[in-house]
């Protein structure tokens, strides 16, 4: 009954959001003659913090509508190349820009949208032909579409890859690094032609043995039946995927929130503070709170099979690095990579996919060339730094790009 008692206090809620989106323009507007009273601003101030803290289940815009490609200013389409019942392969297309290397990005599918790649993506848009794996919301895929497990999971990519075609590159951050892993290692051993050339692995959990973090010691804290019978809820019916089993993206959500309360809790207060001053050295600390917490509130919910079995296999059993994952009957073995360059990347303070837990997929693929591999950690950064931010543009973006067109 979680899920549908998360709902009726969403519904509840419901009236109060629409009616302080409703009021803010009239209170804001230029002509309201008390707009510059003390206790509008508050008021004021106070609708907008409510309204940012609203959980939505609607993926936000990707946002990128151009990039610069050797000086000039290309303008960027979305094209949905494919479209499967949990996944879209979404393309971002550049217009009359020139032939560039074919990459496939694997987003997470961890209670948020792919748009947490924004910036990734936007960053690998000026050297390559960029594609995502645009996960959709578990409770808008309807039950006729079947399951969606780990296999499901890694299948998706290697028929995502056979649309791209030969000759194109994966790009795997956190979580699907494994799945990643796997389908290379398929394709390889069926000497399937659209094997990517290279794979990029970034701050994902291959072997999570290694340097265990606190996530890693909290999934095996209790038996996987446990993560069964507390965190699994089923879709209520009014939604698209009704009866469906799902771990929620607002239980995704509150897990987040708490692991770090007091800086979530002092980022509204500085928001809120923010605005009732009014002050225009502020407005960019305000903007950058308000997109952080409208991507960060976007909550999409992971089938329940795929959750329970990353879980248990990937944080509990670590199938992959004994030796023990399987495909549809067929043991995972990555020593039968061996055409595919694979860079692995981590981060020196990542508290989720600690120091060695990535690069336990080098020594897995035992049967790959030394000038095939690269690893690399950058110093300073946690998880979200390996894919985003100044060091990921400045640092890893060009090591990951010398990668991709060596491999060319």
């Amino acid at each position: 009954m979680m899920y549908q008692a998360y709902q009726a206090h969403a519904d509840l809620m419901w009236p109060l959001r629409t009616m302080a989106k409703a009021a803010l323009p009239v209170l804001q507007h230029p002509d309201n003659p008390w707009s510059a009273l003390d206790g509008q601003r508050k008021l004021v101030a106070a609708l907008h913090t409510l309204t940012l803290s609203e959980v939505t289940h609607k993926r936000p815009p990707f946002g990128i509508d151009g990039i610069e490609v050797d000086g000039k200013f290309v303008e960027v389409i979305e094209e949905a190349t494919h479209v499967a019942p949990f996944a879209t392969l979404l393309r971002f297309r550049k217009v009359g820009a020139p032939t560039q290397p074919r990459v496939l990005i694997v987003a997470p599918m961890s209670g948020h949208f792919a748009t947490l790649l924004r910036d990734t993506v936007r960053t690998m848009l000026a050297d390559h032909d960029v594609y995502i794996t645009d996960w959709h919301n578990a409770r808008d895929v309807p039950l006729s579409a079947g399951r969606f497990g780990l296999e499901e999971y890694t299948q998706y990519l290697i028929d995502f890859l056979g649309v791209l075609g030969p000759g194109a590159h994966l790009m795997a951050i956190c979580q699907p690094c494994v799945s990643a892993l796997s389908a290379v290692a398929l394709m390889s051993e069926d000497n399937d032609p659209a094997t990517p050339a290279s794979l990029t692995l970034m701050a994902g959990p291959i072997d999570c043995r290694i340097n265990p973090t606190a996530v890693n010691d909290l999934a095996v804290t209790k038996p996987i039946e446990w993560f069964e019978q507390n965190l699994v809820c089923t879709v209520p019916w009014r939604f698209a995927g009704g009866g469906r089993r799902v771990y929620p993206g607002f239980m995704q959500l509150t897990a987040f929130v708490n692991m770090n309360k007091e800086r979530h809790m002092t980022a509204f207060r500085e928001y809120y503070k923010n605005l009732v001053l009014a002050d225009a050295e502020k407005t960019g600390d305000i903007e950058h709170t308000r997109k952080f917490y409208e991507e960060y509130f976007a909550v999409s919910d992971l089938p329940a099979d795929f959750y329970l079995e990353t879980v248990r296999l990937v944080f509990q059993e670590y199938a992959l690095p004994k030796g023990e994952l399987m495909f549809r009957g067929r043991r995972i073995d990555p020593s039968a990579i061996r055409r595919t360059a694979l860079l692995t990347v981590e981060g020196e303070r990542d508290d989720i996919c600690a120091v060695g837990q990535t690069l336990a997929a080098q020594d897995l693929s035992s049967k790959l060339r030394p000038y095939l591999r690269t690893h690399y950690v950058q110093p300073g950064v946690g998880h979200y730094g390996v894919f985003s931010g100044s060091r990921w543009k400045r640092h890893i973006y060009p090591m990951v790009r010398d990668v991709i067109h060596s491999a060319e």
